[in-house]
């Protein structure tokens, strides 16, 4: 990683898993100008996974569309873009056991969806149910 600042390289000095975010925090410092600066890692999924829908056919895993589809679920909420993201973050998380070889069947999101919803709020649960078969 370089530095923001003059684009040099940095070093770690601190480092943290952020388990609920399925993330890396990590603290750098520039070696030429010092600025310390924090960055934040996580898998890109969308470049790793592969759905496989009923009919066979495998797509490329689209984390915004799961979160679109949250959020279309949540709008009723007043906080509907901060719940989608942390029920988004919810079902990946749930998803990390389930991808076999990368693959996903379409089905296992739709059902980890359901279940999530299912636990956060009645009313989103019916909607996606309404829109996402099983």
């Amino acid at each position: 990683m370089v530095c923001v600042h003059c684009g040099q390289k940095t070093r770690v000095i601190n480092s943290r898993a952020q388990l609920r975010t399925n993330q890396v925090w990590r603290r750098r410092k520039c070696l030429s100008c010092s600025t310390i600066i924090s960055t934040n890692e996580r898998v890109d999924y969308d470049s790793t996974w592969a759905v496989r829908d009923a009919s066979g056919n495998l797509a490329p895993f689209e984390r915004d569309k799961l979160f679109m589809s949250l959020h279309s679920s949540c709008q009723h909420r007043p906080t509907a873009t901060a719940d989608a993201a942390a029920l988004t973050n919810t079902i990946i998380k749930k998803l990390l056991n389930t991808a076999k070889n990368g693959i996903i069947p379409s089905q296992t999101i739709t059902q980890a969806a359901q279940v999530a919803l299912n636990r956060f709020d009645t009313a989103a649960s019916v909607h996606y149910s309404a829109f996402h078969s099983k």
